[in-house]
């Protein structure tokens, strides 16, 4: 709750401040409370016409006093699509301390930065006991960018009174983002799970740079700010000042790639609310397509040229990590076959690729198999032909033969082939971004140094706990710090449009590939 209007109208903003902290450390200590948001409601970037102006919104999170704009820079920039990624876009980043009237400028060139966009504020308070958290505030800002140009590139900076980015002294700031093509064209994007803070995931990083992606996509456990990861209050060593240094960590690559993220358990942080992604609202604007955008924020889709992707959140129907299981009623299940109906019979769509954080099939001797999602989705993947299914949560990386109704439905070697719409869908675990490595209970097999097993020992998550079970699908294992590249080539009408996939070692060795391939519509 926010200070009562009457109360608030006789209150300094500093006065508000303690106001707010102590009720929230008295609800949050007895109840394990909300942090709600404040905000200003952002504006729309109309190329050649004027911008609209934010609207003011209620402010419901502890406000502190403002610094010297001169002396505080912006940090943490990352993008993200928005529904449209042919027209539109958000641009998010943090400042340590309150600024007055925060902005963005965008315009065609870097020295063309002439409209200028008010920037919605979020507040996120975390006091002193939560964790190993001390009295923190964190500032996120957001500026959701609209009515773009499809294939343009457009220069972009974020400041604040005291910092303009459009100074000639701080025009080593400006980014840069492309926004999608209006038509087919070969892409590239990239994908893993699992980062946190710390020199792989910054190694891996400087990688994903590299490959000149369209967009990345994060498969769950982001920044790790909650290291148990049960999704609870009881959960000991949160620390929210991990999310500072994760988003300065990985700005090299956000403020130019669109950073797309599925949450995984680690991301229910307990203490937020509703359902623990308070927190996440507060530092990320994804799309806004999903079934329920109070309980799910991490389930959405988009299409890139003929890709469409879909997130979903396998927190609402994990067996093993039960925090939030069954959140949504049965809404998500729902949804995605919507999603999956509507893609398919969309004429320019080929291929459909899903991630989430809960692995379908994987042979880590950690967590293995989530029995929720076999359940629930994999008879969709199967039903519409998904092309790819992408996966974290087990730190590693690992990638299935084709499989159908739990079964080897063909064997899909280093180099190989599969076809979605006759064989069976392809899954690949890659959550070797940067956390603690995991083990496998069958030696490693991967290009260059092949180790062909016939069966793996393994088991799956069930709402009656752990079932073992002997696998024949576990193609590729790889024990080290990697990612997943993806080539997309669309075709003529008829032809077979291709998705090139490859796992790339934090060395930058390839350590497996792959191609599937649809008939283009």
């Amino acid at each position: 709750m926010g200070v009562p209007e009457k109360l608030a109208e006789r209150m300094s903003m500093a006065e508000q401040h303690e106001y707010l902290r102590a009720g929230f450390s008295r609800r949050t200590m007895i109840r394990g409370g909300a942090v709600t948001l404040g905000a200003v409601a952002g504006g729309m970037f109309v190329p050649g016409a004027t911008a609209q102006a934010a609207v003011p919104a209620r402010h419901t999170a502890p406000a502190a006093a403002t610094a010297d704009g001169a002396h505080v820079a912006p940090f943490g920039r990352h993008l993200a699509w928005g529904n449209d990624p042919r027209t539109e876009i958000t641009v998010s980043w943090q400042v340590p301390v309150a600024v007055k009237k925060p902005f963005i400028r965008v315009g065609a060139h870097p020295w063309d930065l002439s409209r200028k966009i008010e920037a919605e504020v979020r507040t996120l308070y975390t006091p002193a006991g939560v964790g190993a958290s001390g009295d923190h505030t964190q500032y996120y800002l957001h500026a959701r960018l609209t009515h773009l140009r499809p294939g343009r590139t457009y220069y972009y900076g974020v400041g604040h009174q005291g910092f303009d980015p459009a100074e000639p002294h701080l025009l080593g700031t400006v980014g840069t983002f492309t926004t999608a093509p209006a038509h087919k064209a070969p892409f590239t994007f990239t994908a893993f799970g699992d980062e946190g803070v710390g020199y792989h995931g910054l190694a891996n990083n400087s990688l994903l740079l590299g490959q000149n992606p369209a967009f990345h996509l994060h498969a769950g456990d982001i920044a790790y700010a909650d290291p148990s990861g049960a999704g609870k209050t009881a959960d000991t060593g949160f620390d929210a000042r991990t999310w500072d240094s994760f988003l300065a960590q990985t700005e090299t690559v956000a403020k130019q790639v669109p950073w797309m993220p599925a949450y995984g358990n680690h991301d229910m942080e307990a203490w937020y609310s509703p359902n623990g992604y308070g927190g996440e609202d507060a530092r990320w604007t994804l799309p806004d397509n999903g079934p329920d955008r109070k309980n799910l924020p991490g389930v959405y889709s988009f299409v890139y040229g003929n890709t469409a992707v879909i997130s979903l959140d396998a927190n609402d129907i994990s067996y093993e990590i039960p925090a939030n299981l069954g959140i949504s009623g049965g809404t998500q299940t729902t949804w995605l076959e919507g999603q999956l109906r509507k893609f398919r019979a969309a004429k320019d769509v080929d291929f459909i690729v899903v991630f989430f954080h809960h692995c379908a099939y994987c042979t880590s001797t950690a967590h293995a198999s989530e029995g929720g999602v076999r359940q629930e989705w994999v008879p969709l993947f199967e039903k519409y032909t998904v092309d790819l299914v992408i996966n974290g949560h087990n730190h590693q990386y690992e990638r299935t033969d084709v499989i159908k109704g739990g079964e080897v439905a063909k064997k899909l070697p280093i180099g190989g082939t599969a076809y979605p719409e006759t064989d069976g869908v392809v899954y690949v675990t890659a959550g070797a971004a940067g956390r603690s490595l995991y083990a496998f209970s069958a030696p490693d097999t991967y290009e260059g140094h092949e180790h062909e097993t016939d069966s793996v020992a393994s088991f799956v998550n069930t709402k009656d706990g752990k079932v073992h079970e002997t696998v024949g699908w576990s193609r590729v294992r790889y024990l080290n710090y990697s990612f997943l590249r993806v080539d997309v080539s669309p075709a003529p009408r008829g032809r077979q449009a291709t998705l090139k996939v490859s796992g790339i070692a934090e060395t930058g060795d390839r350590v497996d590939h792959f191609t599937v391939s649809r008939t283009a519509k």
